[in-house]
C-alpha cells in the first residue's frame, strides 16, 4: 500500500490499484463524481460510510491530479 496523499492510498490488491479512501475500497473517482452529480458533501460521505474529510480529500487529490496534466490545442 501507498499513500498518494492525505487519506488517500493505493494498493494493487485493492479495487485494482486504483486510488482509494485509507482504509476502505471506496474510489476517490466515485466520491468525486457523486459530488459532480449533485449530491452534497455529507450526503456523500454518509452514503458510503466515509468521513467528510475524506470526500474533501478525494476532492483535494483529484484538483491536484488535474492540475498536471498537460493537454496540447490541436
Amino acid at each position: 500500500m501507498k499513500e498518494l496523499a492525505p487519506r488517500i492510498t493505493v494498493d494493487p490488491g485493492v479495487r485494482v490499484g486504483k486510488p482509494v479512501i485509507k482504509g476502505t475500497r471506496v474510489p476517490v473517482e466515485v466520491l468525486v463524481g457523486k459530488m459532480a452529480g449533485g449530491m452534497t458533501c455529507d450526503e456523500v460521505a454518509e452514503a458510503y460510510g466515509v468521513a467528510r474529510e475524506d470526500v474533501l480529500a478525494a476532492l483535494a487529490y483529484a484538483a491536484e491530479s488535474i492540475s498536471r496534466e498537460h493537454i496540447l490545442a490541436a
